[in-house]
């Protein structure tokens, strides 16, 4: 059975996920062929205090962002981080090292932009040769650590990603616009709107609002939620509010003990967002590469309502500019948008071009090319 190892970090959960998506489309794609593990690489094979880092990378995006700006604007620069890595590496080969031996993989795939660097040294100074392929999970603000000339492919997700990659020296031939990897489930036919709502308990013919805070329930998700029952209920549109709290205990606990003007359901963690998405008409979330693809495939129209300074930034335009949402940071303002979203047609239009840049089957074709690849 060829071994095939998984590299990312759980700085943020769109890489564990991805990593997932591809596991589980090799399952499926070729059962019984690939023995496929996940490894955070930093938890897993660094030494203390390089380890700590998926610890606090969501501590200082939810309450210093300033702090994750200034970082990523200085990591930006290609100097910078090369510097930073050199001196990284010495502490870290031996670590990294015994990930290969413990795996000895026949292949490997980073889904993480600061995996390449400090694996392909690695792979040059001390390991088999053994490729290495990226899978880059960002829809349209590109760390440049993404790209590099080494990688026999890089898996990117969209026009402005294969632009980044050449502009960092990747040739044509090593570049593949094949989608953001997704979980399976969305890669699966979807039910029409009527029989979601039905398997939901949720009532068909009225107006749906799906607000969720991704996997960590982060951000003014209250805020958002009273403000849009607020102006749902105002206008007198037959309407209901879910709320998608996510791990987040407290916030969840919080609203299900307020008092709602219209039908509201609060929930925590969720296993079947897929189909939460396909029941609802509209969803406002934050501008996470992962929740955004997952809607496009579902022609669920989207309000972004923030962002994560530099990794998540050129989402909002890339939602806006191709006519699939709009972005307020204002509850009072989203609340606005959604309102007219509820009374008007513009949900149509942006469904039906949300279906068109929708790319369910990523992960297998990814996947397919993967082994395409190993067997050449």
């Amino acid at each position: 059975m060829l071994r095939i190892l998984i590299v990312m970090s759980d700085t943020g959960g769109g890489h564990r996920a991805s990593a997932q998506a591809l596991q589980a489309a090799f399952a499926a794609r070729f059962p019984g062929r690939f023995q496929v593990e996940i490894v955070d690489l930093w938890t897993d094979y660094t030494p203390w205090p390089v380890n700590q880092m998926p610890r606090v990378y969501s501590p200082i995006v939810a309450r210093a962002s300033w702090l994750w700006k200034l970082l990523w604007l200085l990591f930006e620069r290609e100097r910078a981080l090369s510097t930073v890595l050199r001196l990284v590496y010495p502490l870290c080969r031996k670590d990294m090292a015994r990930a290969l031996q413990a795996h000895r993989p026949h292949l490997i795939i980073s889904v993480h932009p600061l995996m390449q660097q400090l694996f392909l040294w690695l792979l040059e100074r001390e390991g088999p040769p053994t490729p290495f392929v990226t899978v880059v999970t960002d829809l349209a603000s590109f760390h440049h650590g993404w790209f590099h000339p080494r990688a026999q492919r890089c898996f990117v997700a969209s026009e402005t990603a294969a632009a980044a990659a050449r502009r960092h020296g990747l040739q044509p031939a090593q570049i593949r616009l094949l989608g953001l990897p997704v979980r399976p489930d969305f890669a699966q036919t979807l039910p029409d709107r009527a029989t979601a709502r039905a398997g939901l308990g949720l009532t068909d013919g009225t107006f749906i609002a799906l607000l969720a805070g991704g996997g960590e329930g982060m951000g003014p998700v209250a805020a958002i939620a009273h403000a849009l029952a607020r102006r749902l209920a105002a206008t007198g549109t037959d309407a209901q509010l879910i709320v998608i709290c996510g791990r987040n205990d407290r916030l969840r606990r919080a609203l299900q003990r307020s008092e709602w003007p219209l039908p509201v359901q609060v929930h925590g963690f969720v296993d079947n967002m897929q189909a939460w998405m396909t029941a609802a008409d509209c969803i406002i979330t934050k501008a996470g590469p992962g929740t955004i693809a997952e809607a496009l495939i579902c022609g669920l129209p989207i309000l972004l309502s923030g962002f994560i300074p530099g990794q998540e930034e050129g989402n909002v335009p890339f939602v806006v500019e191709n006519g699939v949402g709009a972005y307020c940071e204002s509850p009072e303002g989203i609340a606005d948008i959604v309102g007219a979203w509820a009374g008007g047609g513009e949900l149509e239009r942006m469904a039906a071009c949300a279906r068109e840049l929708g790319r369910p089957h990523a992960a297998s074709d990814i996947v397919d090319e993967i082994v395409e690849l190993m067997e050449g």
